[in-house]
């Protein structure tokens, strides 16, 4: 259990707790504007300790395969986590219906890649880890998730907008790289699912 990992185990650790400030407001137990503050606040800690977390295991050497197992692993419980929470809430009714379709997407895409790196891995005897597609993906779910969370604060108040604009925008974005960076995991190990084979 060294740095990088305890860090990866502490954004695990944050995903309730961002799950459930999103929805305190439904609740009535806190005030929807500091409720998203706050989750959005975890949320932005909890990315951060994933770029933290790479940054010191290659620069101090303790890389893992448990690090490269449990890193992505915890974006994935991150993210899928804030998007389930982001539908059911109350307060994010009005992009529920996107959403909602956004959510799966994500959900299946993930499920697909951690199965194709499992079955990746015990054929080439090693971890799999995020290439440059997954990085990029993850960068956009991330900046999504906190424009989703911030714009009805911070954004649509300034400008005038009654029309969640910016959470639309990053969630199309963020839906085609997201289906983009599947695309190149299967495209890349398809000899060890190909049904041919």
């Amino acid at each position: 259990m060294n740095l990088p990992n305890k860090l990866t185990v502490f954004r695990i650790i944050l995903v309730p707790v961002v799950m459930i400030f999103i929805l305190l407001p439904d609740f009535g137990a806190f005030p929807e504007t500091w409720s998203n503050i706050f989750a959005a606040a975890l949320f932005l800690i909890a990315s951060l300790t994933d770029l933290a977390d790479g940054i010191i295991a290659r620069k101090m050497k303790l890389v893992t395969n448990f690090g490269k197992l449990m890193d992505p692993l915890a974006d994935k419980f991150l993210i899928v986590g804030a998007m389930i929470a982001i539908t059911a809430s109350g307060s994010f009714e009005n992009i529920r219906a996107l959403a909602v379709w956004v959510t799966a997407v994500i959900f299946f895409r993930e499920f697909a890649v951690t199965s194709i790196r499992l079955v990746a891995n015990e054929a080439e005897g090693n971890v799999i880890a995020a290439n440059f597609a997954g990085k990029l993906k993850t960068v956009s779910q991330c900046v999504c998730i906190l424009v989703v969370l911030l714009e009805k604060v911070v954004i649509s108040e300034r400008l005038g907008l009654d029309f969640p604009l910016f959470s639309y925008i990053t969630m199309i974005i963020m839906t085609a790289l997201t289906l983009y960076s599947g695309f190149v995991y299967v495209k890349k190990y398809w000899k060890y699912i190909n049904p041919s084979n």
